[in-house]
């Protein structure tokens, strides 16, 4: 019997519903070309050479200061910010009438992700710990690019892709206690999907969503994390990178934010 906590039992929930929509028609070019990139993503998470999690995760925050006893307290507290970015997302969906494939996945995925990576980050020495940070990154990672296909593509792309980069982002957090090539390929291949998405021309019917806004935040997020020290440094101690890591990933949600503001306000069905 699976755990409750077990990420494949997770994703079962979210299957019925979503193929109970899904279309059967033949395949337009763009899903053709879709297809073969998520085939090829696929073939380089199972057969690439493995990365071994032990040698990888040696943690380097720089700024361990605490405050009102809470440990490393900026790296911590600034999770929030998924948090408030999450239920304000959630919030305009409700006055939604044509959210994008993915979007509630999305803001569920941040808020998520403010309680994994918080809990990651108050103790980032027990390194079992990412993996419920990598978890809730994983929802959001998919509800995004569901997002972006049902954006770029089609709404069946859309429904198809989230559930695809669910399940695989659940089971490659999973999995990145040993291995972290999955993982790797999820994320780094998932955010290539995505610039591709954002270089194509929006479908007919399609709310608008700024894809390159969001990407924009990621690599500025990037970033911030690879100059933790440096910006540590030349800030006089105020603030490390890695907190500002947090505050500009959790501003990539305001693109989509702003695009479901401007729709009217019949309660969203995704």
């Amino acid at each position: 019997m699976s755990r409750p906590n077990d990420p494949a039992q997770v994703t079962v929930a979210i299957l019925p519903a979503v193929f109970s929509r899904f279309s059967f028609a033949p395949l337009q070019a763009r899903e053709k070309y879709l297809l073969a990139a998520l085939a090829v993503l696929a073939l380089i998470a199972f057969f690439a050479p493995a990365l071994p999690a032990a040698g990888w995760h040696i943690p380097h925050f720089v700024d361990t200061r605490a405050w009102l006893d809470v440990p490393n307290a900026g790296d911590v507290l600034s999770n929030l910010a998924f948090l408030a970015m999450g239920v304000w997302g959630l919030e305009q969906l409700r006055a939604s009438s044509d959210a994008p494939v993915g979007s509630s996945w999305f803001f569920v995925g941040l808020i998520l992700t403010c309680l994994g990576s918080g809990f990651y980050h108050l103790d980032p020495d027990m390194p079992q710990r990412l993996i419920a940070d990598r978890l809730g990154m994983a929802v959001a990672f998919a509800g995004f690019l569901g997002i972006a296909t049902s954006e770029r593509i089609s709404m069946r792309a859309g429904e198809a892709v989230l559930v695809l980069t669910m399940v695989a982002g659940l089971l490659a957090a999973w999995v990145a206690r040993d291995n972290l090539t999955p993982w790797a390929v999820v994320q780094y291949g998932g955010m290539a999907l995505a610039v591709a998405l954002a270089l194509a021309k929006p479908r007919a019917g399609a709310l608008g969503v700024p894809l390159g806004g969001v990407i924009v935040f990621y690599v500025l997020a990037k970033l911030f994390e690879l100059g933790d020290a440096t910006i540590f440094e030349a800030t006089g101690h105020v603030v490390s990178g890695h907190t500002l890591k947090h505050l500009a990933a959790a501003l990539a949600a305001w693109p989509v934010i702003n695009a479901l503001r401007s729709t009217g306000s019949v309660p969203s069905r995704h």
